[in-house]
């Protein structure tokens, strides 16, 4: 009985050390994903996985676009991430200043070019909101144009996001700088600040929450946003402005930690990619693959792009332009 149970005890030891060896806890196995989705995208990334046998195989956590922006940027490699979803200008940036970032090893057949360590999972456009029966109780005009939100008329009626913890507000800056240059560009953006007053939020869907809840006629936010409400039959509608329907683009890329890249990384990603776009693309209907066919009823009419390269130091640029405004 003794040699009996000094055998099974000497094998639980092994087992014991050879787990220890490799990790068998299923903490150290789980990919850490940092994110700064919305929770559409983020369910959307969840359902991907869950279905396609990664239930309790990862954490998601979210944070701002500025905050987890400062930090991909100052940790580069040493990130506790495996995984990251990110605006892109931010993953391009980081790359470039620390080459933290493996190749992705998948197909990801895009319609337009992207470097070779990233893909996006969504493209999102900006549009000015506006809830129509705020407009009609205070009989306020409807606005045709990003510079209509500037005028006198909707002063303590706008809400729109502030560039230095949204990227949302970009969206309006890229619009307003391309249609209007920096001189009377300046002059319109401080026409909006003024307007909204107390209203300036730190949240890239803060400004559709005010529309909503008829706190303000008037917001500049994210077009998906506003149309799905519409299609809710809340009374909120958006206008294309013809300054341009500009786009941002998030994008999925896996942490190179060398001999500790967690393996599975790499496959939520391309899981994420393969299968997780028909459920993102009911949020974000703008086509970003081949063969993907977005709502033709959902598309902007007014779609463009800034003439210079996004990066994060045409970001700062276009902060210290809307921090003159303010």
């Amino acid at each position: 009985m003794k040699k009996t149970m000094k055998r099974i005890l000497a094998s639980l030891a092994a087992v014991s050390m050879v787990c220890t060896a490799v990790g068998c806890s299923k903490k150290q196995e789980q990919v850490i994903i940092y994110s700064n989705a919305d929770d559409e995208a983020v369910d959307a990334m969840k359902k991907a996985l869950d279905e396609n046998g990664y239930q309790d195989k990862y954490i998601f956590q979210t944070f701002g676009t500025s905050e987890l922006g400062g930090k991909i940027l100052a940790e580069g490699g040493n990130l506790e991430a495996d995984m990251i979803t990110m605006s892109s200008y931010y993953i391009d940036s980081a790359q470039a200043q620390n080459q933290m970032f493996l190749n992705l090893t998948f197909d990801h057949k895009t319609l337009a070019e992207y470097p070779s360590y990233y893909t996006p999972i969504t493209a999102q456009e900006g549009a000015v909101i506006v809830n129509t029966e705020l407009l009609e109780s205070e009989n306020l005009p409807m606005p045709t144009c990003i510079k209509d939100m500037a005028d006198p008329v909707y002063e303590g009626m706008v809400s729109v996001t502030d560039i230095s913890s949204s990227s949302t507000a970009w969206l309006l800056i890229q619009a307003i700088i391309s249609a209007y240059g920096e001189e009377e560009g300046r002059q319109v953006l401080s026409g909006i600040f003024k307007n909204a007053g107390p209203h300036i939020e730190s949240s890239g869907s803060g400004p559709i929450k005010k529309v909503r809840a008829g706190e303000v006629a008037v917001g500049f936010g994210l077009r998906h946003q506003a149309a799905a409400d519409k299609t809710a039959g809340l009374p909120i509608d958006f206008v294309d402005p013809p300054e341009g329907n500009f786009s941002l683009t998030e994008s999925v890329a896996v942490l190179d930690k060398k001999d500790k890249t967690n393996p599975m990384a790499m496959e939520m990603a391309q899981c994420i990619i393969q299968k997780g776009r028909a459920g993102l693309l009911k949020t974000y209907p703008l086509a970003v693959y081949e063969g993907e066919a977005a709502d033709e009823a959902l598309k902007s009419a007014y779609p463009n792009v800034f003439p210079e390269p996004l990066t994060v130091e045409l970001l700062k640029k276009h902060t210290d332009f809307s921090n003159g405004c303010k």
